[in-house]
């Protein structure tokens, strides 16, 4: 049943066919072969013997939040996996502009964070994802019939889920399958056992052996060690300002927090609106620890703010109009918030309305050169100790935050 569920599903299709460099068809609605993607109605997949097609505005289990994407769109952003965020956009409305109206739908636009995710799931980097449901086996078996007798040409009636169409080949091919299993029911069965008799058995049988001097290490109990997983790693996030006027943007900001060194946000080359910094905090773990920063909480999950453990501002309070706590006297009571300014310019008033939470940096001005900014590093490493303290307060190791509800 499940492998049935995984044929019927065109996202596990898309995936099937991306692992194994095998590139599916675009037809259109009479099955004939389609210009381009803005063409085409359909999308087929051949695996050997198996065809299967489906209708590209079919809605699939990638729902990021909780809207499912069509499998146009999932296919349009895998083919433009290695497209910047400007020429993507393009793409996307240049799309839409080819696309006939009615039936021929529209590309949803993904965000760079939900396309990162979903590229990563069909090119088999991870194995699950937060926006893709499982497969509806129920579901799914119905929509095998529909998608076979479209690519067979013709349907055979089977008494199944009501009388759906299903092509009579596919159904050979799903009677030859074999079930495999994983190591627990191979080793183990359908039902766990206690092997606990058994190892006192045997240490009955060890005691005339001659004993070490050392004493032996007790087993662990065989359903621990079978069924738990090794926890997930958690992110800490640094969240920047989206404002214009900002000295540090996702465009700077690595130089700066990474290298130790102030370039202007225009003169930067990085056009990203996520960027990962790693930094071994000693009072944390020994271990570098992996940042995430962005300019934007737009594809924020609530659980996310548990992570946050810095916040860029300029003190313009529009920035929070989004965040979990606008008000900023009770945000910087929780995050801590960082201000970099010019040096020998006052900060604006509005930063030292934001309270004691926010800390006030300042760098040199910028004079067209990077030598002689050796104050830069100074600066650096007293925002890296204030997001240290924080982290501290907050109870993190080198897996995540101690304390859940910030």
């Amino acid at each position: 049943m499940a492998a049935q569920a995984e044929a019927a599903d065109p996202l596990c299709n898309l995936r099937l066919a991306i692992k194994a460099s095998n590139d599916p068809i675009l037809t259109t609605s009479d099955n004939a072969p389609a210009a381009s993607l803005a063409h085409a109605t359909h999308i087929s997949f051949n695996f050997g013997d198996a065809h299967r097609s489906f209708d590209l505005t079919a809605p699939t289990r990638f729902a990021p939040d909780s809207k499912p994407v069509d499998l146009r769109s999932c296919y349009f952003a895998w083919l433009n996996k290695d497209a910047a965020v400007p020429d993507y956009l393009a793409a996307v409305q240049l799309l839409n502009e080819e696309l006939p109206g009615g039936a021929g739908g529209s590309v949803q636009n993904l965000t760079f964070a939900q396309k990162i995710e979903l590229v990563a799931w069909l090119n088999g980097e991870t194995e699950s994802s937060d926006s893709i449901a499982a497969i509806d086996a129920g579901a799914a078996s119905a929509a095998a019939g529909d998608a076979a007798a479209i690519a067979g040409g013709k349907g055979v009636p089977v008494d199944r889920d009501g009388g759906k169409m299903v092509d009579g080949r596919l159904l050979q091919i799903y009677d030859g399958e074999r079930r495999m299993g994983d190591h627990n029911s191979v080793l183990r069965g359908t039902k766990a056992i206690d092997f606990s008799p058994y190892r006192r058995t045997a240490q009955q049988f060890l005691r005339s052996r001659p004993s070490s001097t050392s004493k032996p290490i007790p087993a662990a109990p065989l359903t621990t060690t079978l069924t738990k997983r090794p926890a997930k790693r958690l992110e800490p996030i640094i969240l920047l300002s989206p404002s214009a006027s900002s000295l540090l943007r996702t465009s700077n900001i690595k130089s700066f927090l990474d290298e130790g060194v102030f370039v202007p946000a225009d003169a930067a080359n990085t056009a990203s609106n996520m960027v990962r910094i790693q930094r071994v905090l000693p009072s944390i773990s020994s271990a570098p620890i992996t940042f995430i920063l962005v300019d934007s909480t737009t594809s924020f999950k609530p659980t996310y703010w548990s992570r946050v453990v810095a916040i860029f501002t300029t003190g313009q309070t529009w920035q929070f109009k989004d965040y979990k706590y606008t008000n900023p006297a009770e945000l910087f009571a929780h995050y801590p918030g960082v201000y970099v300014g010019w040096q020998g310019e006052e900060p604006p008033e509005n930063v030292g309305n934001l309270g004691r939470g926010v800390l006030s940096a300042k760098v040199d001005k910028w004079t067209g050169s990077e030598k002689g900014r050796w104050r830069d590093r100074e600066v650096v490493e007293r925002i890296w100790g204030r997001v240290e303290e924080g982290m501290r307060r907050g109870a993190w190791t080198k897996d995540g935050p101690g304390l859940a509800g910030r």
